[in-house]
């Protein structure tokens, strides 16, 4: 039997074993043993962030997703020289940064802690050697992050055609408008 199966079910750290645990929860990881879960949460990197720290920012090259163990992470679009937007907010038992798994482009946001935060890091580097050691593992991780950036590329379209008609409504209400008391 596997060691590190037969470590985690007969005595790993209780915080060992809810990090497992937590990491067994998200889509990119679906599909996983626990002797994979037990692989993967030992190449991953726990780190503490302070209110308003910087996780990464905006235009800075991808190393990794990160996994909010506790805490919140805001995701931020510079719109302006000086104005930002939050697009979202992560918080506990989710996850961010995903893309950069698959390739090393800028970050499109930047993402800053709202409060004391804990994050677990999955690098592509880590990715990259489970892909060399277990192959059957770095697939199936790979092939839940395609999912997840399709299933986002969908629901992206479909806001887009959303935004779409309400702007051809609204150009279309405003030229009745502007052209009710013209005689030509």
């Amino acid at each position: 039997m596997d060691s590190t199966l037969w470590a985690y079910l007969f005595g790993p750290p209780r915080e060992k074993k809810a990090l497992i645990d937590l990491v067994r929860e998200l889509p990119v990881f679906q599909d996983c043993s626990l002797s994979q879960l037990v692989q993967i949460e030992r190449v991953m990197h726990k780190r503490l962030y302070r209110k308003d720290e910087i996780v990464f920012n905006e235009g800075e090259p991808g190393a990794g997703m990160y996994i909010v163990i506790h805490g919140e992470v805001a995701i931020r679009k510079r719109v302006a020289a000086e104005k930002q937007i939050v697009l979202a907010v992560i918080g506990t038992r989710h996850f961010f940064g995903e893309l950069a798994l698959l390739d090393e482009i800028p970050r499109s946001a930047s993402a800053v802690a709202v409060e004391e935060t804990e994050l677990l890091a999955f690098c592509k580097p880590d990715l990259e050697r489970i892909v060399l050691r277990n192959p059957k593992l770095g697939v199936t991780i790979l092939r839940n992050i395609s999912r997840l950036v399709c299933k986002r590329l969908i629901k992206t379209n479909q806001n887009v055609e959303t935004l779409e008609n309400k702007l051809e409504e609204y150009n279309s209400r405003n030229a009745t408008q502007s052209g009710a008391g013209i005689t030509v």
